[in-house]
């Protein structure tokens, strides 16, 4: 606009002009100074503030052995009890923050840093998963402590047991008989579960180190670790015969019994192509992915009009499952 101004006042006045566009002269007369910028003035250093003696005494009362581990308002309020004013403890911070020193400055437990666990199985028996759920029993405050150890990659229930208490040694007969039904060789099998003390047990550790297996833990309260046996106890407990409580022992065995028979020889699981995990677990997996192909093949040759996508083909069993993939950028391959 101040351009158009400045090309009709050689027609026009300067008047006339800015009148006919609806442009101030003082805006027009403003445009034409040069643009003077004026550095800050100096700010004064005010009557009241510390010396740079005062200030150095601060930090080194706040850096002293005493106050080292306790903060400005600590240091303020200690001060004021014992009769001594320095500085408020605003001022504390700013003298701490000059030299980068404002920080945590309590003693505080230094907690271990847990590597995140990236386990792989890509066939049965090579990545278990165990756990141990509360069932309600008989009374308020009762419970029966259902021990499951299940495959990843079929999910295949390998060993269950129930018990009053929550044991290591009770973990340890279950683990030693599940390898021993499943013939685990040495250096073939890894053993995930979370930090339970059932878990973390010495007398676990011995015996998995005996038997050649690998043990694996989840990070502390971290449930995404453990996912798989999170998502079976799911599964168990939203079955619509599921007790609310259990009225014995023998009680909750039976209801187990029936429960890991259907579970692993009728449960068709969403996640290995909508087979049983019986099915995957011993091999008959790809035997049966053909025989569907067969009965898809022969739907669609009667009825091609109904399949919009084509030859149809049947769900297929991943290649891999992983507890916690690497990110693909960090390994520079797809893990599809």
């Amino acid at each position: 606009m101040i351009t158009a101004v400045e090309a009709l006042t050689a027609v026009v006045s300067t008047t006339q002009a800015c009148a006919a566009l609806g442009v101030a002269r003082s805006t027009l007369y403003r445009s034409r100074q040069p643009l003077r910028v004026s550095p800050p003035a100096p700010r004064g250093v005010p009557g009241s503030a510390l010396s740079d003696k005062e200030r150095a005494a601060v930090r080194a009362l706040l850096n002293s052995e005493r106050f080292v581990d306790c903060s400005p308002r600590q240091v303020y309020g200690t001060l004021l009890d014992e009769g001594q004013y320095v500085c408020h403890w605003r001022t504390m911070y700013r003298i701490l923050a000059e030299h980068e020193e404002v920080r945590e400055r309590r003693r505080q437990r230094q907690h271990p840093s847990y590597t995140k666990p990236e386990l792989l199985a890509t066939a049965p028996n090579q990545l278990w998963s165990w756990d141990i759920s509360k069932l309600r029993g008989p009374f308020k405050w009762t419970y029966f402590y259902l021990y499951v150890i299940l495959d990843v990659f079929s999910r295949y229930v390998v060993g269950w047991l129930i018990a009053e208490r929550e044991l290591s040694r009770l973990a340890e007969v279950l683990i030693a008989e599940s390898c021993h039904k499943e013939g685990i060789q040495p250096q073939q099998l890894t053993l995930h579960a979370d930090r339970g003390s059932a878990m973390t047990a010495k007398p676990v550790a011995c015996l998995l180190a005996d038997l050649g297996v690998t043990q694996s833990h989840s990070r502390p309260y971290t449930s995404d670790d453990n996912p798989f046996s999170e998502a079976q106890f799911k599964t168990m407990k939203y079955r619509p015969d599921y007790p609310d409580r259990f009225g014995a022992l023998a009680d909750a065995r039976a209801w187990a019994c029936s429960f890991f028979d259907w579970y692993n020889h009728h449960h068709r699981h969403s996640r290995i192509g909508l087979m049983t995990p019986a099915t995957v677990h011993y091999g008959l997996a790809e035997q049966l992915t053909a025989e569907r192909q067969v009965v898809l093949t022969a739907a669609f040759q009667r009825h091609p009009q109904r399949f919009v996508k084509g030859q149809p083909t049947p769900p297929q069993l991943p290649g891999a499952v992983w507890i916690n993939p690497p990110k693909p950028s960090d390994t520079g391959l797809s893990l599809s």
